[in-house]
């Protein structure tokens, strides 16, 4: 059967290369606005950089621009005004099959017109938000269709920035020595749970893949500290991630098959001529098939089923503003049965697992523009989010099985935001507004006291109700000269379950020495409440008291300091040595034990806010933009972490790896006889120091036959150094209108083992390290049109 599809395969591509065509061409086209009112320009100048002869045009009264038909390929376009920073967008794709839509946003000049010789801004050095002058990067559609490692996951593609530690087996992300889980998803500026398939089942913070398809997702932002006031709950980080609109002028599909599961995506106008439009994805997978070609660990997981649906609708009117309607959602189910032949089967426990998750999140927005200089910016939204986990253990036969967790977890949110962007003048622009979320949750955990082992179980939690989280923020930007730009803001939320309040300023300064060189400083306090089960733990000593319900917010100061060089047009290099002060951390009183170090999706211990935490490292950064078909990013991160328990003692977090170090690269080829076609091989590698771990009491579990953990050394030992290469390599042949890409992405290609954790052989009567060296290959083929 294998070698049927192989064969079919190569003759699909044999009758793709022995066809003649004309040379295909793809379209550029799309709008440029105001950086800081958002109002359109017009009569802006677009040129495709160093065209000969030069191809441009300019924008009409609505802000609007299309260039003439492109042969298939990469361009970067500029875009100027009078009395405007010029900008380029680089690394522009242009494909036969679908048009390349841009939004280009100019900043306005503070100097005299006589005066204003500025170098022209790429797109990639800065964030989409305007108000973040240090601790940010933007991760671009582009990027995201290109870097090897990510299987078009942004939270793997994400792991290779600096300071960012990311797993094989997991899309968790640590940051600058942080835990996943205090990291912050956005989506069309809304908070949504984790939006992964199979989240926290393995590892907090994360999943398999996200449910986000690179087919809709728009450029996004990535921050790592001292974020911007507009940005509430959040400790670690924010990926603040946005949907593209879907094309308004022609329909565009894709289908996509592949060992992972099959895509769709489809965009259009909703009529011709208006300016309405849709986008959706759907995406249907199972690890069956990935099991079945490699095999080992990856099979171990073939009941693995999921899909997720993601859409966007975008309507503007002539008076009332710009309302969009978006969601995405996702399901998962897991089976992990019993071994065919259980007496083969040599660790204790021996298990059954079985999981069901759902998660979504839906909104309504809305934009007005209330004059020439200012903007409302709304949005009702509610997100979802429900995990029924259930595990049984068995003897060695695989027979008496006796349930060690049963457990339900249900959120919804419901969530209104609002706010005001003003541009007082080209130097202070104002942002304010507000958040309620209204929080209501539904729990019930029913778990053996030491899991998985021990029984009958103990309910931890069983409570449903309501409460109320209100967030409140002002920032400014003022730009003092052409070299000098300042932020200052502040940040207050309310947490109703327990009444605790924060109020956070936040700063930040940047100073552009000279046209290449700047250097940005940006402090602030944040905070973030903690999972809502948390709170309503009760243990079998306390009885119905909820011994975590006073829990405050975890609290932190962030200090980044940011060094940015633009070596030339193409190379871009970025220094941020940073520091962060974490307080009212929750802790188990008189131990090691720290939610910093939390990697179980449940919590069954009572928590008090005594302890802390310290980070501080330098990241750096070395990328060169694609250019003349290649491109390489090189990132390195020196840090320390480190965390105080219950007992009052300094020990290593868990996320201390102490160094990262990533290197991805990649070459295109245009080949065929009027170089329509495009072949690409990317390759990433990357090398980190291990977790730390705490590591068990021999003596005792060899008496227990099942590990037990040596509390008098929390955090005690390191794993191994990680070294894993990622590669993938895609064909692109362009008709027209038409584009077929196969390709094939590995990630893993090394075979590096990740740790678990400890298991009892009952066969050699022996503790053993548990691992795996998991590899997860997607061998696809992509049609648009």
């Amino acid at each position: 059967m294998k070698k049927r599809i192989v064969i079919l395969w190569m003759c699909m591509v044999a009758g793709l290369f022995t066809k003649a065509m004309a040379q295909p061409n793809g379209n550029i086209r799309g709008v440029i606005t105001d950086a800081a009112s958002g109002q359109t320009l017009p009569y802006v100048t677009v040129v495709v950089v160093n065209s000969q002869p030069v191809i441009g045009v300019t924008t009409d009264e609505q802000g609007n621009f299309s260039l003439p038909p492109l042969p298939v390929g990469r361009y970067n376009i500029q875009a100027s005004f009078i009395g405007y920073e010029p900008a380029i967008v680089r690394e522009v794709m242009v494909s036969s099959a679908k048009e390349t839509v841009l939004a280009i946003s100019l900043k306005e000049s503070i100097q005299a017109l006589d005066e204003v010789v500025v170098r022209a801004k790429t797109n990639k050095e800065a964030p989409l938000n305007a108000m973040a002058l240090a601790g940010a990067r933007m991760l671009s559609v582009e990027e995201a269709n290109r870097y090897a490692g990510g299987l078009d996951d942004p939270a793997r593609l994400a792991a290779s920035f600096a300071g960012a530690a990311g797993e094989v087996t997991s899309n968790s992300i640590a940051i600058r020595g942080n835990s996943p889980q205090s990291l912050q998803w956005k989506l069309e500026e809304v908070e949504i749970p984790n939006p992964s398939h199979y989240p926290e089942i393995g590892s907090v913070g994360g999943g398999i893949l996200t449910a986000f398809s690179s087919h809709v997702l728009g450029n996004s932002d990535f921050f790592t500290g001292a974020f911007p006031a507009q940005y509430n709950n959040a400790l670690s980080g924010v990926f603040d991630m946005a949907l593209r609109n879907g094309n308004n002028q022609r329909y565009e599909h894709t289908v996509q098959l592949g060992t992972l599961g099959i895509e769709f995506a489809s965009e259009g106008p909703f009529k011709k001529g208006g300016r309405g439009s849709y986008l959706f994805n759907y995406r249907y997978s199972s690890l069956a098939l990935a099991g079945d070609l490699i095999g080992g660990s990856l099979e171990e997981v073939a009941g693995a089923r999921y899909q997720d649906l993601s859409f966007r609708i975008n309507l503007p009117t002539r008076k009332a503003g710009t309302f969009s309607l978006w969601g995405i959602g996702t399901n998962d189910r897991f089976n992990q049965p019993l071994p065919d032949d259980p007496t083969d089967y040599e660790y204790r426990p021996l298990e059954e697992s079985a999981a069901r998750q759902s998660m979504g999140a839906a909104g309504l927005g809305h934009k007005i523009f209330l004059g020439e200089s200012s903007y409302l910016k709304s949005t009702l939204a509610a997100t979802y989010a429900k995990n029924h986990s259930i595990f049984d253990r068995f003897d060695l036969n695989g027979e008496n099985p006796e349930r060690t967790l049963d457990m339900l977890d249900k959120t919804t949110n419901l969530i209104f935001q609002s706010y005001l962007n003003t541009k007082f003048n080209a130097r202070h622009t104002n942002r304010t507004g507000f958040t309620l979320t209204g929080l209501l949750y539904d729990d019930n955990y029913n778990i053996v006291p030491d899991f998985p082992y021990g029984g009958p179980m103990d309910n931890f939690a069983d409570t449903d109700g309501s409460s109320l989280l209100v967030s409140v923020f002002s920032q400014s930007s003022y730009q003092f000269n052409e070299r000098i730009t300042a932020e200052l803001g502040v940040n207050a939320q309310y947490f109703a379950l327990n009444r605790h309040w924060t109020a956070e300023p936040r700063a930040s300064i940047r100073w552009q020495a000279t046209p290449r060189h700047s250097l940005a400083l940006a402090t602030g306090m944040h905070s973030r409440h903690e999972r809502l089960d948390y709170y309503f733990v009760t243990t079998p000593q306390t009885g119905d008291r909820l011994v975590n319900k006073e829990l405050d917010f975890t609290k932190a100061y962030h200090v980044v300091l940011s060094y940015d060089w633009q070596v030339s047009e193409n190379i871009h290099v970025r220094v941020e040595p940073y520091f962060q002060s974490l307080y009212n951390v929750p802790v188990v009183p008189g131990s090691g034990h720290s939610i910093i170090n939390q990697t179980d999706f449940f919590m069954t211990d009572q928590l008090v806010n005594d302890g802390k935490g310290r980070n501080y490292g330098v990241d750096l950064t070395l990328e060169r933009y694609l250019k003349e078909g290649y491109y390489y990013m090189f990132t390195a991160s020196l840090f320390d972490s480190r965390y105080r328990g219950g007992d009052g003692v300094w020990r290593n977090t868990c996320y201390n790896r102490r160094f990262l170090v990533n290197a991805l690269g990649g070459k295109e080829w245009m080949l065929g006889k009027n170089k329509q076609h495009i072949l690409g091989v990317n390759l990433r590698v990357n090398l980190m120091g291990g977790n730390y771990y705490t590591p068990i009491d021999q003596e005792a579990s060899l008496a227990a036959q099942r590990p037990l953990e040596d509390e008098t050394r929390p955090m005690g030992r390191q794993h191994p150094d990680v070294f894993v290469a990622h590669a993938t390599i895609n064909w692109k042949i362009n008709k027209p209108n038409v584009t077929h890409e196969f390709g094939a992405q590995m990630i893993n290609l090394t075979g590096s083992k990740e740790y678990f954790g400890f298991a009892y052989n009952y066969r050699t009567g022996q503790m053993e390290k548990t691992s795996a060296a998991v590899s997860i290959p997607n061998i696809y083929y992509k049609i648009s049109f």
